[in-house]
């Protein structure tokens, strides 16, 4: 196991250098966008007399910091940061970073995380069978989700909004919930409005799954039925589906890894797909952000989609090491 304990920390090492430089990009790269949300911000008060706007102003910059050199305000952002502390927003001013990413993160999370796993069952359950039973899996369906799999998510969603709301009205075609309510978890009229305006963008995510997972099973599961064990073991008379069993429990292991990758990225993975429909998610909040120029509503957006893609890249690394004994033997040589 020692092995595999270096391969950690090494891992552990380069994902912590990953971390800084992202925090330090997340930092820069909004404040590079030409404009003065300050600025703004001091515009839509509609004052007029000019002496109690620069006293406003220079109160908003010394408020959010930017009245120091750009480096101070990087180690502010990062001591900060420890204490979990992602500032004030500017559009919104005075909520927090923390609040509008609270309460726009459960709306993603709600759709990504049961529309990847349903996704994933599918659509390898869908790539199984075309491998083995080939015939209509193969010839019809197959070639269907390969199609879906080559549509980004936003333009699936922009396709089905149009046929599936716009023309046949199957389904609303924006907002998580109707325009005219409140959010009310207790009231189950609410419940029942959101679960209406919840079945688009899920079907949309669902097949984006369905579309790459069956892909890559579909042709895992080929490889795997022509190794040269395959064919070793039919030779020795073992049972066909003893066989197809070892088959697709090698083919899954990619999957397996690639379901922890999703799951790890799906904060980030379909926030252009969340825009198309509207939805409350952090997608939506990070577009209002760039708008706005909202620089720390933007650095708390994009903190959040990096440190889970992070976290799930690690995450796949060690269930690599598990799962893979050849990791640990590597690192044995090595050592």
């Amino acid at each position: 196991m020692s092995g595999y304990w270096k391969y950690l920390g090494k891992k552990f090492g380069w994902y912590a250098v990953t971390l800084f430089v992202a925090i330090l990009l997340n930092f820069l790269l909004p404040r590079l966008i030409p404009g003065n949300p300050v600025a703004t911000l001091v515009a839509s008060t509609g004052m007029t007399d000019a002496q109690a706007i620069k006293r406003v102003y220079d109160a908003y910059m010394v408020e959010f910091g930017l009245d120091k050199p750009i480096w101070q305000q990087f180690f502010i952002y990062i001591g900060k940061l420890l204490q979990g502390d992602m500032g004030k927003s500017f559009n919104q001013y005075p909520t927090e970073v923390s609040e509008i990413i609270s309460t726009a993160l459960p709306w993603t999370l709600r759709l990504q995380i049961p529309s990847i796993i349903i996704g994933w069952f599918l659509g390898n359950a869908l790539g199984a069978l075309a491998a083995y039973r080939k015939g209509i899996f193969d010839k019809v369906f197959f070639p269907f989700f390969l199609f879906i799999a080559a549509v980004p998510a936003f333009g699936l969603g922009i396709v089905l909004v149009h046929f599936l709301a716009n023309t046949f009205h199957l389904f609303p075609a924006r907002l998580g919930y109707a325009f005219d309510m409140l959010i009310n978890w207790k009231n189950p009229a609410f419940i029942l409005s959101v679960l209406n305006h919840y079945r688009l963008p899920f079907l949309t995510m669902v097949l984006v799954a369905i579309g790459g997972q069956s892909l890559g099973m579909r042709e895992m599961s080929i490889y795997e039925l022509n190794a040269d064990y395959v064919k070793y073991s039919r030779l020795l008379g073992i049972k066909d589906n003893k066989i197809v069993w070892y088959v697709f429990r090698n083919a899954m292991l990619p999957q397996i890894t690639g379901l922890a990758l999703s799951l790890g990225t799906m904060v980030g993975g379909n926030l252009i797909a969340e825009i198309v429909f509207s939805y409350p998610g952090i997608g939506t909040t990070m577009l209002m952000a760039i708008r706005s120029q909202d620089f720390p509503l933007i650095s708390g957006c994009t903190l959040i989609v990096t440190i889970t893609v992070l976290a799930a890249n690690f995450l796949v690394d060690v269930i690599c090491g598990i799962i893979d004994p050849r990791i640990r033997l590597t690192q044995q040589e090595e050592g």
